[in-house]
């Protein structure tokens, strides 16, 4: 698995300090957060856990930016897959699935995104939402670039299925 860039020993620290860069940061990675999960309070919960995780190393960061957005996606990543174990457990004891709220008021094909498989979401999200260049996309999936493709074109091909009349 690739790691973000960290500082070289002889590289400036980034301009200015944490407490700034999670102000200005802080609304871009809720919507983004938010887009790839599908629910306002896991995105909340998501940014959080990214920033406290970036805290740690932030003096030493190189492209502190880039290093906080990797941390979401890989954050949003996790509480994804967190969320299809608790519904197959909840599916397996017979317990109701938690119901996510706070759908974004994104655009008319929010509904029709939300219903793709994760990982062709997030690549759309990043490419289309964030965008973000491909090799970069694939940087923060820890993918080929050619799995990228793949992505967004099957998630482009359902999404053109999903949205004809």
């Amino acid at each position: 698995m690739r790691t973000p860039t960290t500082a070289r020993a002889d590289a400036d620290p980034p301009a200015g300090g944490f407490d700034e860069a999670c102000r200005r940061l802080r609304p871009g990675m809720v919507r983004l957060a938010h887009l790839l999960t599908g629910s306002v309070e896991a995105a909340e919960d998501v940014v959080h856990d990214a920033f406290l995780a970036c805290s740690r190393r932030w003096s030493t960061l190189e492209s502190p930016d880039a290093y906080v957005r990797r941390a979401v996606v890989n954050q949003a990543r996790s509480s994804l897959r967190q969320a299809g174990r608790d519904r197959d457990k909840a599916d397996r004891y017979g317990r109701a699935a938690p119901v996510t709220v706070g759908m974004p008021d994104v655009d008319d094909l929010w509904d029709a995104l939300r219903l793709l498989p994760d990982r062709q979401r997030i690549a759309l999200v990043l490419r289309f939402y964030q965008d973000l260049a491909l090799a970069d996309i694939a940087g923060l999936l820890d993918c080929r670039l050619g799995t990228v493709k793949s992505l967004i074109h099957r998630g482009l091909a359902r999404l053109s299925q999903e949205v004809r009349p």
